[in-house]
């Protein structure tokens, strides 16, 4: 694979998942001194530094780049601040990317890490009539759990899924986050243990349905030739795409949360694959690759019937196959094409700006060899899937 669009991954960062209560600095000044250390560089060789905001914890969260810059100490590095929900983190990857492939610099830092509050997210505070975030929390009573459950009682309509299968994602990626010392449950269950656990949203129960949680993330990024004169070897591992797409008019499915969109009565039939799909082929075409070629992907399991979607929209599957997918076992470590062998969101829990950096350090250790426990034997391609609120999708394909 070409090297012009591609920067190399020197290292990889960690704050574990948990709800510590503490501030959102802390965890993500642990994750960037430990990307630093496996990185082999200093904090003054950073050029630039890309935050991954945070709308719950003050000015600080809201910029990032700078917070974390000044917990580091200044250096006198540039930075950038991103917010784009559960997307935040890959849009952060992209900016400090984007820098590196521009030559204007030559290490980047990315950096992202929440505190949440207790319990399911609830809009911001305030009143905002025109805002139809706040509008489906107020007006409908639309916590994120119901839009889950909506999902999930499509897949069962269209494509025959069962509770069972619900179930089973979970006993999957439990299994996978036992072996995971950064996640918050580690733990494995039973899909009896899984179906006698509350139910939250018909059809889905407390155990399908990702927690909130503390935690932060980090990358030390570089360019290719720096990666190289830095004794990284001939092949680093690489990030040659990222997609950031939006969707296109009209939709075919209602995304969250628009619980109602244009009409599309006067619009001709819809061309193209629809936004969720459209977030992972993006970033395949950057790269130059196909799903085909994937031999691990992070998705973002905010509930057990939302992953069996992903599974069809990075193109592991065909529609409605991705039930017979997880029973064959094709997607459970040891499996054809292992999903989130992280534990995902199900085992980490939900902490907003450093999910989509933690799904790249994931694949980093993954295709190193250093995932032990839960190493997928022989990966050189990974691929992740995020999507933040309001059209905000993301993909990042990594390769050796």
């Amino acid at each position: 694979m070409s090297d012009d669009r591609s920067v190399a991954v020197l290292g990889v960062g960690m704050h574990p998942w948990g709800k510590w209560g503490r501030n959102f600095v802390e965890y993500g000044l642990a994750a960037a001194r430990h990307a630093l250390d496996d990185a082999g560089v200093s904090w003054t060789d950073v050029q630039f530094v890309s935050g991954a905001d945070t709308i719950r914890n003050g000015y600080p969260g809201f910029i990032s780049g700078a917070t974390f810059a000044q917990a580091l100490g200044w250096s006198g590095a540039r930075v950038s601040s991103a917010y784009a929900a559960c997307a935040s983190g890959a849009t952060a990857i992209a900016a400090a990317r984007a820098q590196i492939l521009a030559g204007l610099c030559d290490v980047a830092l990315v950096v992202g890490a929440d505190t949440t509050p207790k319990g399911f997210f609830a809009p911001v505070g305030g009143e905002r009539r025109d805002d139809p975030d706040w509008l489906r929390f107020h007006l409908l009573g639309a916590t994120n759990p119901t839009y889950f459950a909506l999902y999930a009682r499509r897949r069962m309509e269209l494509f025959g899924a069962t509770e069972n299968d619900f179930a089973a994602v979970k006993v999957k990626n439990a299994r996978a986050g036992a072996a995971n010392p950064n996640a918050r449950y580690q733990k494995e269950v039973t899909v009896d243990e899984v179906l006698a656990s509350p139910m939250v949203a018909d059809p889905l129960r407390l155990m399908e349905i990702c927690a909130t949680s503390d935690g932060g993330a980090a990358l030390v990024l570089s360019s290719m030739d720096f990666a190289r004169r830095h004794g990284a070897g001939t092949t680093p591992v690489s990030i040659p795409a990222v997609s950031t797409v939006t969707p296109r008019f009209p939709q075919t499915v209602i995304e969250m949360p628009n619980f109602a969109t244009d009409s599309a009565v006067a619009v001709g039939a819809f061309d193209g694959p629809a936004f969720r799909r459209s977030i992972a082929f993006a970033a395949y075409e950057e790269a130059g690759i196909g799903p085909e070629d994937v031999d691990v992907a992070e998705v973002y399991d905010l509930s057990t019937a939302l992953e069996l979607d992903w599974y069809e929209d990075v193109g592991l599957c065909k529609e409605g196959e991705a039930e017979g997918l997880l029973r064959d076992g094709d997607t459970s470590l040891g499996g054809r094409i292992p999903v989130n062998p992280s534990g995902g969101l199900s085992s980490f829990g939900e902490a907003i700006p450093a999910q989509a950096i933690a799904q790249v350090c994931e694949l980093v250790w993954q295709l190193r060899g250093q995932a032990a426990g839960r190493q997928v034997e022989g990966a050189r391609v990974g691929v992740t899937a995020n999507q933040g609120l309001f059209g905000h999708g993301s993909s990042v394909i990594v390769t050796t």
